[in-house]
């Protein structure tokens, strides 16, 4: 049964409207002469606010899912909108924090957070990157370099440069995979913080079910290659999220045995 909370957290998401629409997706690449096909009629549809995973096994085709719906590839077949305008390319209000860390070495802390932010009068910037850095919680390193900072922290600083330019959408692909396990577990709390702060809607790329049903209202279980759209599970337990709960347990045991790995682990 969904909690009263969870439930009203859901019905407040679909409310604040549709963000993003992806109809019929298909996607096949040609190499030497052969066809690969990667994403077959994927339809998918993504709340204004809402944060969703994109779950599935390794080359699956979720990172290829989220580059199309960012507008870095086009569909074999299919389109996606986003506002109801057909989605054509990158665009500077939609932002990819990708796989492996992107910080500039050569730029201090608030360098890096205010690297979009250079059409800011300098009041309106200083003001901004005082916020993200702030709200990622790395005051007092402000003036740090990349090479100064841990990898934990090297993730906050791409994070707060991605919410720094005030984006509509966050498309994040495995940004934690890097990390150790108990840095990934304070990373998705951070992460969460923020979410539940700003409400921009996130469309969050991972292999990892225990991540997935920490962070998302929904969860988009991919098969394998080509990839389908296998089932979408609604995790509905509010935040924060007890992990020993038998709702959570029931939900990520459940989304083990949809991939086959129930009695594998």
């Amino acid at each position: 049964m969904q909690s009263g909370a969870a439930k009203q957290a859901l019905e407040v998401n679909r409310a604040a409207g549709l963000k993003l629409r992806a109809k019929g997706i298909g996607m096949a690449f040609k190499r030497d002469g052969k066809i690969t096909t990667v994403l077959e009629n994927i339809d998918l549809d993504v709340g204004d606010g809402e944060f969703l995973c994109l779950l599935g096994p390794s080359g699956c085709g979720k990172s290829t899912m989220l580059n199309i719906i960012a507008g870095f590839l086009e569909p074999t077949n299919g389109a996606v909108t986003i506002d109801g305008e057909p989605v054509k390319g990158p665009d500077p209000r939609r932002i990819f924090v990708f796989q492996e860390r992107g910080v500039f070495p050569w730029l201090t802390v608030e360098g890096n957070i205010g690297f979009g932010l250079f059409r800011l009068p300098q009041a309106e910037r200083e003001k901004r990157i005082a916020h993200y850095v702030k709200l990622v919680g790395l005051e007092g390193f402000e003036k740090a370099y990349p090479q100064e900072l841990s990898g934990g922290m090297k993730q906050r600083v791409e994070v707060a440069r991605a919410l720094a330019v005030n984006p509509d959408m966050l498309f994040l692909d495995e940004p934690f995979g890097a990390l150790d396990s108990i840095t990934r577990l304070i990373m998705r709390s951070e992460l969460l913080r923020i979410w539940e702060a700003e409400r921009k809607t996130i469309v969050f790329v991972t292999h990892d079910i225990e991540e997935a049903v920490q962070l998302a209202d929904r969860v988009v279980v991919m098969s394998t290659r080509p990839a389908r759209i296998q089932k979408i599970v609604e995790i509905d337990i509010p935040h924060p999220r007890d992990i020993s709960s038998p709702r959570y347990l029931e939900l990520r045991d459940g989304i083990f045995e949809e991939i086959g790995l129930a009695h594998k682990i």
